[in-house]
């Protein structure tokens, strides 16, 4: 039963994917939607069996090969982390098919399109139930290979092109620091198994990796690989870049990739390395600082941004960089609960976003929105109840597990942890600040669209109430049934899914903090709501107060900052980028492809012996002089190099001979040339 909720999906994939055409496109709607819907119907019961009843499963399916002394074998592992992000990616993904039936029906390649959706799902599947590491990373490349698949569904726009070949090779940097972590842990533990790691880290934590005269602790270059595995597929700051660009492809697939697949791969990782990593102040402190710098970075990209799923994606980043400090705090069943929390009211606003664009005919910028609240009434609901999840409105799900992770932070009283959570409390500011603006641009502003557009406007079909209802639920209500099961004091529900050092626990700390202290990001947020609000209704279209903005250098330049992304690609384009285009060029195209190596390699070779030939050929000129100046000319310098040799005694072998053959023969291009100087001196005179 475990298995077919994992290979379900494969199954949908590779029938839809191979003989959809067969089908049509309601029998390959309803078999990929059927798969899925089992695979969320065997997850759950997985869930009720090893989460709720504590009956943790491990299945051995075979032996894949061996490598040296060790034998890698197809293994899964349903822990109580295995089976909550099995319902996550399945609930989602099952949503996201329903709602792309309708979405993508007028789109000719909707079958193309659905088998692409299932072997996400299935290669998400693969790395969260995978029991040891090198499993793991064929499903991370498998939710990189898909991801690309996705972003350039549409590959006759050339942006969906650049969007997918940008995700593509900025995660290839996070691929391959996971590769060097599998590779050290190999050396080190010689095992991948999680069970065998695990076990062996403490007696392994003080060892030493020595690198260019300095050393290093071996758990801490382990961790730090790994974390920059994470930066990768999680969109963590530095390696950001990819995320706002994926938008490119259709909504469904940015729904998909931003609530249970791709980005939440980076901080499964993490969780499920927390026996590694617990053993490395250096790591830990390194997750909580980038987690902080990517909550704030994020949150005040998005205030200046226009386009709708961009503002979406950039809250997404923003919401990951809390999960990842929250490891980083050694708080990791609370960044799972906000995990989980995200990815329903993230769904829910990325497929809010697609009813907008599809009512209003693919468009995206806010500025061309407005005046949709009577227009779109379900929408404009569903919406704002995911605005307000993700703002932690109290009382719906990113209140329950966001202000947690705040109040955490401010428990460890350290100066890293301090650092994060003033961080994350301005984070949470301007989060409800861009989610405020974007409700009101979107709905309550003057209507900037086309009548044409306006027209034909209309509210979510009958095909999207379904799943946007459901995630408007999970959005009020999942915080408050899984907060005390998840995240309480003291719950046993995670067992042994995760290992804190006593040192390292301080979510004691968090229960007892003061009311004040607890209610501070609330107000945050809060007064966020309210200010943008107020902005935007009083004093944004007075042309007045709008001048007094713009002539303000400090304002121009802080905007200029915030709609630039905090000029990550100028600088990446034109530091990094422009440099190695021109080496790779000038230098190892022009000097060594196109010069030393054809020079040196077959194609040189090959013209070489070509010359050759042809100077051979040069000598039947029919002249029997030409033939005998060459005879004798030869054969004084085969005496020579004979009686030369001979002279130094020396033992000359045969083969000697028949090389010093070989180059007489072969000095014909020379001969031709003294041949030829005869010649010229001949007819000069």
């Amino acid at each position: 039963m475990y298995l077919l909720a994992l290979f379900l999906p494969l199954l949908g994939f590779l029938v839809v994917g191979g003989f959809g055409f067969a089908f049509g496109v309601f029998g390959a709607s309803f078999i990929s939607l059927g798969c899925v819907f089992l695979s969320l119907v065997f997850s759950l019961v997985a869930f009720y069996e090893v989460g709720l009843n504590h009956s943790v499963c491990s299945v051995k399916l075979g032996s894949w090969f061996s490598l040296g002394s060790g034998n890698i074998e197809w293994g899964f592992l349903f822990d109580t982390l295995t089976v909550t992000m099995m319902v996550v990616v399945t609930s989602i993904s099952f949503l996201v098919h329903l709602y792309s039936l309708n979405y993508m029906s007028s789109d000719p390649h909707l079958v193309r399109f659905l088998s692409y959706l299932s072997l996400f799902t299935f290669f998400m599947l693969m790395l969260v139930t995978a029991d040891n590491y090198l499993q793991l990373f064929f499903g991370w490349e498998g939710v990189g290979l898909a991801s690309y698949l996705l972003i350039n569904f549409w590959h006759t726009r050339i942006q969906a092109n650049k969007a997918a070949i940008k995700a593509m090779l900025v995660n290839r940097v996070g691929d391959f620091g996971l590769l060097l972590a599998i590779v050290l842990i190999y050396y080190y533990f010689k095992s991948l198994d999680f069970a065998v790691v695990f076990s062996v880290a403490p007696f392994v934590k003080d060892f030493s990796l020595v690198l260019y005269d300095f050393e290093f602790n071996i758990i801490t270059f382990i961790g730090i690989f790994l974390f920059i595995a994470a930066v990768g597929k999680s969109a963590q700051l530095g390696l950001h870049t990819w995320l706002p660009d994926a938008m490119e492809g259709p909504t469904p697939v940015s729904a998909l990739i931003h609530a249970a697949t791709m980005v939440t791969a980076g901080i499964f990782l993490i969780l499920r390395s927390s026996p590694l990593i617990e053993y490395s102040s250096a790591v830990l402190m390194l997750l909580t600082i980038i987690g902080g710098l990517t909550a704030f970075f994020a949150a005040t990209t998005a205030l200046t941004q226009f386009d709708l799923k961009k503002v979406i994606a950039y809250s997404t980043c923003s919401q990951l960089g809390y999960m990842m400090f929250a490891c980083g705090l050694s708080n990791y069943f609370t960044s799972l609960f906000h995990l989980v929390n995200h990815a329903f009211f993230k769904a829910l606003l990325f497929l809010s976003a697609g009813s907008i664009i599809h009512a209003l005919s693919d468009e995206q910028d806010m500025r061309r929105m407005g005046g949709l609240v009577k227009i779109l009434p379900f929408t404009y609901a569903v919406m704002v109840i995911g605005s307000l999840a993700l703002a932690g409105f109290p009382f719906l799900a990113g209140f329950y597990s966001k202000d947690l992770v705040l109040e955490v932070a401010f428990a460890t009283y350290s100066l890293d942890g301090l650092f994060v959570y003033w961080l994350g409390t301005l984070s949470a500011f301007f989060t409800a600040f861009y989610s405020t603006r974007l409700i009101y641009l979107a709905f309550y502003s003057k209507t900037n669209s086309s009548k044409t557009i306006m027209s034909g406007a209309h509210d979510a079909p009958l095909e999207f109430y379904i799943p946007l209802t459901l995630l408007s639920i999970a959005s009020i209500f999942i915080g408050f049934f899984l907060k005390d099961m998840m995240a309480g004091f003291g719950t046993g529900f995670w067992q042994a899914s995760f290992f804190i050092l006593p040192e390292h626990y301080v979510y004691a700390e968090a229960e007892f903090l003061s009311t004040f202290l607890k209610l501070v990001p609330v107000i945050f947020s809060l007064s966020g709501m309210v200010f943008a609000f107020v902005l935007y209704k009083t004093f944004l279209f007075s042309r007045k107060f709008y001048y007094i903005f713009l002539k303000n250098k400090l304002f121009r330049d802080l905007y200029f900052f915030s709609s630039k992304k905090w000029y990550f690609d100028v600088v990446y384009n034109q530091y990094i980028l422009k440099p190695y285009m021109f080496f790779g060029y000038h230098i190892t195209f022009k000097i060594f492809d196109r010069g030393i190596f054809e020079i040196l390699g077959p194609t040189g070779i090959v013209r070489i012996f070509k010359d050759l030939a042809g100077g051979v050929s040069r000598f039947q000129t029919g002249l029997i002089y030409h033939y005998i100046f060459i005879m004798v000319v030869s054969f004084s310098l085969f005496v020579f190099v004979f009686i030369f040799l001979r002279g130094f005694n020396f033992v000359i072998p045969d083969v000697v001979y028949v090389a010093l053959g070989v180059i007489i023969f072969f000095s014909a291009p020379f001969l031709a040339r003294v041949r030829n100087f005869f010649r010229i001196s001949e007819f000069n005179k």
